[in-house]
């Protein structure tokens, strides 16, 4: 039962109770008995207020037993038959419930009992239509309709009934019923708070946030465990009030203990999602400043971790000791990068790629300090022998000076100045190390060299300078004919473009000579002449450095996946240890592994190989990644994979399995740790090929490097292109027959068709939709972008289907008046256009060349025409057309439109003209037709080309 919500629904007459119930009673076929004492005010009672008293009476009756009857005891033994009659009609017509009987205990005095008698004779039968009406002489006589046991001691019953105890039960079972529902408003408003919270960029405000979400928190935990004391305390009431009760009292006591443990339950269940949404939300808040500190530590290390510093700055021991400990503290801040990415942070990829980074730092810093040392230590011995090699000839020369002549006379004078001198050139120094005494003539030799050629120029120069400079005529410019390349040897950054006629000829003469002469007297190439050891501080690591790095850290990357693929892969079919497997991981090798045997088949069997192969010519190893840059792309399954891998590891990560595999293997670290290497592989590539590039600038294969470098970073950005298309819903197909995921990016779009004669927008005309791009080779799809608003803490967003445009009907428009960030994109000749306003202009010049280059492709594809990427000159690409046109023409006056494909990079130029007479390939009086250019910013695909060339013959 509930609390009457409105307390003037029970009556008091001179401080009785005039109203109550008989809790658990029960008659003949489990019928409720409600009982309706004596009240001489019951008439003044109103109706809202009865209505509210018997509503809430059979409430909880009906919910727990549907069907309930019930009795209604209308004691009127003082009153009289109009109070009888008033009662009976206000109980038909305010009794919300089914009626068994209505037992009324007449009155007893003589007259009103008669006048009773009479009166509900003559209208039993009104009474009897609406509900059964007894009317009882005696309380003996409602003994034949009620057990005793249900009735109370005024009717001649033994239940032992308090009214104001089962009104205090009745207000704590409500009270509590109403504070679990409060509790759970509370919890809900709470976690929508909890989800709505922006994150700050500031380590403090994190801090802040994470304290006050955890007060909140505490709080509400402190309410919880109070609201579930009061129930617990609500049950005990209710078994000791069962206990005293009789057995057919104990079945209404059951169902408010069924109540109340209903709503702790449910209370509990509310307490374990709580916890649950929060710690999830705690561990992010967590997560989030964790990453926040780590890369303000990654920011604070990086500057001091160059090798710049090394050469740039003294080394001395103080300094050596400075950069020692910021090494250490680059190790610590790569420590605590790995316990994060084997906490399963959620910025995995950007964590190990500042670890890579940072390792890739410290090594090279380290590399550098080591090399510094040796050269300061060598340096250090020439100036030790240098300064004893002075000390021991001043000595000497002291003693030749010492040494008196007049004794050399005799004999004896002599033996013993030769014994000095013999005594004396037995501690003479050692002789000076061959290689430093030839590093010392060459050095020299190349400075005479080189000062030699200096002075060779400087004569070369004044005499050209002596010449009289010939006067400068201007020349009208042709812009017919663009200007040939000049010799990068008289390219204006040397001077040389000034120079004509003889001049010319004697300063390359003078050029010549000298190199001859340098490279006769000298016996080597003036390009390649170097001094490793004083000049190696000014360069950075040679190149083999860099190489033997790579390759020793790949033959260790392919030993590790080995190892992987057999102590873990392979074990999971070991008999012995299928036991240990857990039953989740049956069948689930593929997804705990992914392709990992691809990727160890690539690099074991071809990629290693031709690295090896380049140890001894690392300009070669541009080309090995060029050749095998789409077999790369297995590790876009990878890591597509890599989600569901996670989580299955997450699942079984405690296995003692794993545990066995990984004592036999001696490893250190989990195999969660060896499932990240690669990915970290993947991103370490870049970082070395950066670093050979710099090493290796201006040397042969500096091109393929930078090519093999812009495809690694072209595969990282297709890999996350590809996590964002595995997240397309909705698509009707394959969306692998679409091709690879070229670009993606969420823009504004209008879209508009037409429809009939005009053009239409379609919904609101102003408001644009917000859509997530993806430009794959073969089509471009919009998506809309929606956010998993799910609890979960590792939530990605997911992109529902929209619109599919095939690239071989798609044409663009690159400026739209009024916003440089907009172009067009529209389909089937202007019968869909899509107005794209892009985040900046630099991605809308990004897309546009993208989609430039795809619609090279199609028209490739097409054509089977070989389009280069390099861009021809108008004038070319007119006159071949030209020719074309002559070829089948003959003498036709023609009305000629020609496309000029590819004007710039991946764009058209549109000509009109018109040709009189065209007479095996000339126009009429021998001069060539100009062309006019009449569009130069339409971008066609090639399906849509067709439509430009038309042509009006008529003889």
């Amino acid at each position: 039962m509930f609390k009457p919500r409105d307390n003037s629904a029970v009556c008091t007459c001179e401080g009785d109770v005039s109203v109550f119930p008989a809790p658990g009673g029960r008659g003949e076929e489990s019928s409720v008995v409600i009982t309706l004492p004596e009240c001489s005010a019951f008439s003044d009672i109103p109706e809202e207020a009865l209505a509210k008293v018997l509503t809430y009476l059979t409430l909880i009756p009906r919910q727990r037993q549907p069907g309930v009857k019930f009795i209604i005891i209308l004691d009127r033994r003082l009153d009289t038959w109009s109070s009888i009659k008033t009662a009976l009609a206000r109980i038909a017509a305010s009794f919300p419930g089914s009626l068994h009987l209505v037992l009324v205990l007449r009155p007893t005095s003589f007259f009103q009992r008669t006048v009773t008698d009479l009166g509900f004779r003559f209208s039993q039968e009104d009474f009897m239509l609406k509900m059964p009406v007894v009317m009882l002489s005696s309380v003996t006589d409602l003994l034949h309709y009620v057990d005793e046991t249900q009735l109370t001691s005024e009717f001649g019953g033994t239940l032992e009934y308090s009214h104001s105890d089962w009104l205090v039960l009745r207000t704590a079972i409500e009270s509590f019923a109403v504070t679990v529902k409060e509790i759970a408003q509370m919890l809900q408003a709470f976690g929508t708070e909890l989800a709505e919270t922006d994150l700050p960029d500031e380590g403090k405000a994190i801090e802040f946030l994470l304290m006050c979400h955890t007060e909140k928190y505490r709080k509400l935990k402190d309410e919880i465990r109070s609201v579930m004391r009061e129930g617990q305390q609500l049950l005990g009431s209710l078994d000791a009030s069962g206990m005293q009760e009789n057995s057919r009292r104990q079945w209404d006591v059951n169902q408010d203990w069924e109540t109340v443990q209903r709503l702790l339950a449910q209370l509990r269940d509310m307490e374990t999602a709580f916890d649950g949404f929060f710690d999830k939300h705690h561990l992010k808040l967590r997560q989030y400043l964790q990453l926040l500190r780590y890369e303000q530590s990654f920011r604070e290390v990086c500057p001091s971790l160059t090798p710049d510093v090394v050469e740039t700055q003294g080394v001395g021991h103080q300094r050596w000791s400075s950069l020692q400990e910021e090494i250490g503290r680059a190790q610590i801040t790569i420590l605590h990068g790995h316990q994060l990415a084997a906490s399963h942070h959620y910025a995995l990829v950007l964590i190990v790629q500042r670890c890579n980074e940072l390792r890739h730092r410290c090594d090279t810093l380290s590399a550098a300090l080591l090399d510094k040392r040796a050269k300061l230590s060598r340096a250090r011995e020439l100036l030790l022998q240098v300064e004893e090699v002075c000390r021991w000839c001043d000595e000497g020369a002291y003693l030749l000076a010492s040494q008196v002549v007049d004794r050399f006379q005799t004999k004896e004078g002599a033996q013993a100045a030769l014994q000095d001198i013999e005594k004396f050139q037995a501690g003479a120094p050692p002789p000076l190390n061959p290689d430093v005494l030839t590093l010392i003539e060459e050095a020299h030799n190349k400075l005479t060299a080189v000062q030699g050629l200096i002075r060779n120029r400087q004569a070369g120069l004044k005499k050209l300078a002596d010449k009289q400079a010939r006067p400068v005529q201007l020349v009208a410019p042709r812009p017919e004919h663009p200007p040939r390349a000049k010799s990068p040897l008289f390219s204006p950054k040397h001077g040389g473009g000034l120079f004509r006629g003889q001049g010319s000829r004697t300063y390359g003469r003078c050029i010549k000579n000298e190199i001859h002469m340098y490279t006769h007297k000298q016996n080597i190439s003036p390009l390649i002449l170097s001094l490793p050891s004083l000049t190696h501080s000014c360069l950075p690591p040679p190149p083999s450095h860099v190489m033997k790095e790579l390759i020793e850290t790949e033959r260790v990357y392919v030993d590790e996946l080995l190892s992987v693929l057999l102590g873990y892969r392979a074990e999971m079919d070991n008999p012995a240890l299928v036991d240990l497997l857990p039953p989740v991981l049956r069948s689930k090798k593929e997804v705990l592994f992914g392709n990992m045997p691809e990727i160890y088949t690539f690099h074991s069997r071809f990629f290693l190989h031709d690295l090896e192969g380049c140890l001894d010519s690392p300009e070669g190893v541009g080309a090995c990644f060029l050749q095998r840059r789409e077999q790369f792309h297995v590790y876009e399954r990878y890591c597509q994979n890599k989600p569901r891998s996670e989580a299955l590891w997450r699942q079984c990560s405690d296995s003692a399995f794993f545990q066995e595999c990984q004592r036999k293997l001696e490893h250190k670290l989990s195999l969660d740790s060896y499932l990240l290497k690669p990915v970290q592989r993947l991103t370490k590539y870049q970082l070395l090929l950066k670093e050979l590039l710099k090493c290796s600038a201006g040397s042969e294969g500096t091109a393929e490097l930078q090519a093999a470098l812009d495809a690694m970073l072209d595969l990282l950005r297709s890999v996350n292109d590809s996590m964002h298309q595995i997240a397309i819903t909705g698509y009707e197909g394959e969306l692998s027959d679409l091709g690879r995921v070229l670009m993606q990016g969420s823009f504004s779009v209008w879209l508009s068709r037409k429809r009939g004669p005009t053009r239409m927008k379609e919904l609101a005309r102003f408001k644009p939709m917000r859509r997530h791009l993806f430009l794959h080779e073969h089509a471009l799809l919009f998506c809309k972008r929606r956010e998993d608003h799910g609890d979960s803490s590792d939530k990605t967003p997911s992109y529902s289907f929209k619109h599919c445009l095939k690239m071989s009907a798609v044409g663009i428009t690159e400026n739209v008046k009024g916003d440089v960030k907009k172009f067009e994109i529209w389909y089937s000749g202007r019968e869909e256009v899509y107005v794209v306003q892009a985040p900046s202009v630099e991605v809308k010049l990004a897309w546009l060349n993208e989609i430039r280059r795809v619609l090279t492709n199609q028209q490739r594809l097409l054509t089977g025409f070989p389009l280069t990427r390099s861009s021809p000159t108008p004038h070319s690409s007119h006159i071949y057309l030209i020719l074309l046109a002559d070829a089948f023409l003959q003498s036709y006056t023609v009305n000629i439109l020609i496309l000029i494909y590819p004007y710039t990079a991946g764009s058209f130029l549109l000509y009109q003209f018109t040709v009189n007479t065209l007479i095996k390939g000339t126009t009429t009086g021998g001069e060539s037709c100009t062309p006019s250019p009449i569009s130069d910013q339409v971008q066609l695909s090639p399906i849509q080309c067709e439509g430009f060339f038309k042509l009006h013959m008529r003889r």
